[in-house]
Order: C-alpha cells, then structure tokens, then sequence
C-alpha cells in the first residue's frame, strides 16, 4: 500500500537533516508472472545436481573452458548427448558471470509447440491471436541482464531462427503482434544434442544463426568417455538420495561398481541418476547395491532363443528407413523429409539411423548420380 513516514539523519557537521519519504508500490504484474514462473522451474530443477562432480581429464578440459569463456559475454553452445548435463554446464557458465545476481531463465525449445515458441520466446501483444487478451512479456524480457538458456535449440522452427538471429545479432526484437522494437542485454546459452552441421547442410537449420551460436563451443563427453568419474559420481548419488529418503547407507558393493564401470550408460549421467536413486529407495541395509538385470538391456537367454527374429526385425527396419531416406534424397526433416513419409519425429528417425549405422548422405550422392546420368 502507499504510504509516507518522515525521519531525521544526523550528519558529519552534527546537524540534523528531516526527510519525508513516500513510497508508490510499482505494480508490474506480467513481469512479477514471468518471473515467478521462472523461479518455479529454477527451484523445481535445482535438484538434479548442485555441483559438477567428476575429476576425469575429459571433464576438467571442460571445466578449464567454462573458467575462461564466464567472464566473458561471449556466446556458448554446449554440445553432447542427452543426458551429460548440458545445463548444469549453462548454469555455471552463468554463476561465474558477471550477471549471476541477476535471472537464469531456461527455455527447452523442443517442448514448446512450435506454433507457440515465438510467444514463449519474445511475448506478444494484446489481440494478437486468439487468447492473447493482454500484453504478455517472454523469456527474453524476463532475462534482461542476466542470461538466457535455449535448451535444444535445433528444433527451433525457421521462423523463429531468423527472429534470434535479430536478436544475437541487434539485441532486439518485436513482440508477437508488435510493431514496436525491444532492447535487451541478454546474454545466450545454447545446447543441442543435434548435429547442426548436418542440419545447416540439410536446409534444417540456418547457416548464419548457426554461426553466431558457435562462438564459443564446449563439447561434454559422454559418461562412458569418463568412466574414471563414475565412483565419485555414484558416492554423491547415494549420500544425495540417502537423505532425501531417510535411508542409511555406508557401504558400495564391490560387485555394483563393476557393473557400473563395464555398462555403456546411453542415458549418460541422468540414467545413471535414475538407477541410483531407484537403488536408494529399495535398499534395506547399508550396503548399496543394484540388480544386473537393471542394466542388462535383453536378457541372455532370451536373446539366445530369439536372435535370429530381432536380426529379422532389425534388418527389415534398415531397409524401410533406406527406402524413406532414397525418396527423400537423404533430407531427414522438413515437410519432404524422410521422418514426415515415414510418420514419426525426426529425433526418433535420426536415434535410428544412428544405432543402424546409416550414412544417409550417400542417397543424396546416389540420386545426384543419377540425375547427371538423365542429363
């Protein structure tokens, strides 16, 4: 509420000096709604991990970059699988910046429809579409002065590139409905698990935008490219769950981390975290442990008695997806890709061409070929 109070200071020449003060509260509820919804996801995610654990040398290159690129306001893409921490990389880029007192906002761009991520991203104006019934501020606004992580950002629809593109490259924007041009000082963290060089050659992401993100890139290797690490990784793990669930756990089982070391960890750190903390809530004494089958993907036997059908299955898959990617001329997405004739995501469709092992770009060269050949 408003209000007014007077007081009196007591200065260096030992005279007293009267002041009235009046307050005006500064109501700003859209900026208040933006930002409480970024806390809420700040609180909700900040227990996946408060430190980055780990003293492999694979790790530590990394950590030597983010100690040199922080200070700066230079922008970073992380690369590495799913699963390696891409935003605990982010987030501690932020926190050595000069702007950690300020908003971390992260975006995960592929969870956001498409029709809606440039809302999301850089807000819209009163009437804009149908539902906008006010001015809504994005997340870019909501990260004036401090930083913006863009979580999978390869999947960010062509339209909206070109609208980053202004934004890295102006450092302004228009709102969704808008005329008006708005200034920010954001900087900008992006992460992708995608191969962007193969997407900018596949017409799938833009050659320039692709450019001003990769100023400054930090790769993260894969948990089974620092092995060395799994030990410490796992005895945070345990002491973290331990408490959370009221368990009490002093021992490892010499057993479990064998399994642990000899296993190839695809889901990388979060998989590992999943199975630790699955273990914590189903252990009864105090010596942790997990059950092999956990990490066992088909179990022995069965795959003994049924290896003939999955080589069956496997090799009719490869053929379909062969037959797709030649009448798609190896485009893997856009509205003639292979993923769109074959009816499901392109994510879906490049995990498999990647366990097959398939060199898509060799049906562009075919088809090319063969065109030359008709000429």
């Amino acid at each position: 509420m408003p209000f007014e109070t007077e007081l009196r200071a007591l200065r260096k020449d030992g005279q007293y000096h009267w002041l009235l003060l009046r307050f005006n509260p500064l109501r700003d509820e859209d900026r208040t709604r933006n930002e409480n919804v970024a806390l809420r996801e700040d609180i909700a995610r900040s227990s996946m991990f408060e430190e980055i654990v780990g003293s492999s040398e694979p790790l530590r290159r990394v950590l030597v970059q983010v100690s040199k690129v922080a200070p700066t306001d230079s922008t970073v893409l992380v690369l590495g699988e799913t699963g390696t921490g891409k935003e605990l990389i982010a987030r501690a880029i932020h926190n050595r910046s000069s702007r950690s007192n300020r908003a971390f906002i992260r975006v995960n761009c592929a969870a956001i429809p498409q029709s809606l991520i440039a809302s999301e991203l850089f807000g819209h104006e009163k009437g804009s579409f149908t539902g906008a019934t006010q001015r809504r501020l994005g997340r870019f606004e909501s990260a004036d002065g401090g930083t913006i992580f863009l979580d999978e950002v390869g999947d960010l629809p062509p339209e909206t590139q070109v609208a980053l593109l202004r934004v890295l490259q102006e450092r302004e924007f228009e709102r969704v409905g808008g005329t008006q041009s708005v200034s920010v000082d954001v900087r900008v963290i992006a992460a992708t698990n995608r191969d962007l060089t193969s997407a900018v050659a596949e017409g799938e992401f833009r050659q320039d935008l692709f450019y001003r993100l990769n100023v400054f890139p930090i790769r993260l290797p894969a948990l089974r490219e620092r092995i060395s690490d799994i030990s410490l990784l796992v005895g945070y793990l345990i002491d973290r769950y331990a408490k959370k669930f009221g368990r009490k756990i002093r021992n490892i089982d010499k057993k479990t981390i064998e399994l642990f070391h000899a296993y190839d960890w695809p889901g990388n750190i979060r998989e590992l975290q999943n199975v630790v903390e699955r273990a914590v809530i189903l252990s009864e004494g105090e010596t942790f442990f997990v059950d092999e089958t956990w990490l066992t993907h088909v179990n022995s036997k069965l795959a003994a008695t049924t290896a003939p059908l999955v080589a069956d299955l496997v090799e009719h898959e490869r053929e379909i997806l062969e037959a797709a990617l030649r009448e798609s001329e190896g485009v893997v997405g856009g509205p003639t890709g292979a993923a769109v004739k074959l009816g499901i995501p392109r994510q879906t469709l490049e995990s498999k061409i990647r366990k097959l092992g398939i060199n898509r770009h060799r049906f562009k060269a075919v088809n090319l070929s063969r065109s030359a050949a008709r000429g």
